[in-house]
């Protein structure tokens, strides 16, 4: 069936603008799409959230022909939020732009202002966040590490913020000798205690990892998103392996892809550059 649209939405180099009035004309109450019309803040927030994670995603599969298009999803959730507030009248898409340039400007007195521009990198990174910390005027220093953030990630900004006034362990032993602390009290819960007493216990312990990892220079996001990728291609050699042998991992036993988990595990590290 044939598009018929004006020039606007259908000029292949409309840029943004060509995206706005798209967005424009999905939320219209009388002629747009009843999906989006109906959407809130709300309900849009947790694809913003996914959309964010797929641009991840494929930056990590370095599948650079995917990124316009995760970039676009992206976009898209920016301009659909904007959408939204212009008609509650709340503020609009310039109003974004406007903001986060001149956030970028007051951040960059290095690069727009009069300041020296011959400091590392690091530096440069201490000095945002005590522009950041000035912006937001507050005293307390886990002021505004957003809620919304992956779990782990929050712990290692929440921990860095810590860190910044002096409220840190000075090496990994320290570190490691709490985590086999928190691994004892994970399994006294379980022995002895109630379930939501296990959950807390099981959060102190993943914080104290997610603090480990950033004692150790390590993104504890980027780590796990490797150990999930790892699990699921070895185990999808397991399928493969019984699928010759006419058989589902529902019709194997533990002890046959636990042998089967150990061949592929064997593979990859053959696989392995030296």
């Amino acid at each position: 069936m044939a598009l018929t649209c004006d020039d606007v939405v259908c000029d292949p180099n409309g840029g943004v603008e060509r995206l706005r009035e798209i967005m424009r004309r999905l939320r219209d109450r009388a002629t747009g799409c009843p999906w989006d019309i109906e959407q809130t803040f709300a309900t849009i927030a947790p694809y913003t959230i996914e959309e964010a994670h797929e641009v991840a995603d494929a930056i990590e599969r370095k599948a650079w022909d995917e990124l316009p298009s995760e970039l676009g999803d992206l976009l898209l959730q920016v301009v659909f939020h904007a959408q939204m507030a212009e008609e509650a009248g709340m503020f609009g898409f310039d109003d974004v732009a406007r903001a986060i340039s001149d956030k970028m400007l007051a951040r960059h007195p290095h690069v727009f202002g009069a300041e020296s521009r011959d400091k590392s990198a690091a530096q440069q990174t201490v000095d945002w966040e005590k522009i950041k910390a000035a912006e937001r005027g507050s005293a307390r220093v886990l002021d505004g590490v957003a809620l919304g953030l992956p779990a782990l990630t929050r712990a290692v900004k929440l921990q860095k913020r810590a860190a910044r006034v002096g409220f840190d362990w000075p090496t990994t032993d320290e570190v490691l000798e709490k985590l086999r602390e928190e691994v004892a009290e994970l399994v006294e819960a379980r022995d002895r205690l109630t379930q939501a007493e296990v959950v807390e216990e099981m959060g102190d312990l993943l914080f104290v990892m997610a603090n480990l990892a950033r004692h150790m220079g390590v993104d504890p996001e980027a780590a796990l998103r490797g150990a999930n990728a790892k699990f699921q291609r070895r185990f999808g050699k397991i399928e493969d392996w019984l699928g010759d042998s006419g058989k589902t991992p529902a019709q194997s036993d533990l002890a046959e892809m636990d042998a089967l988990w150990n061949r592929a595990r064997a593979e990859d590290k053959l696989k392995k550059p030296e």
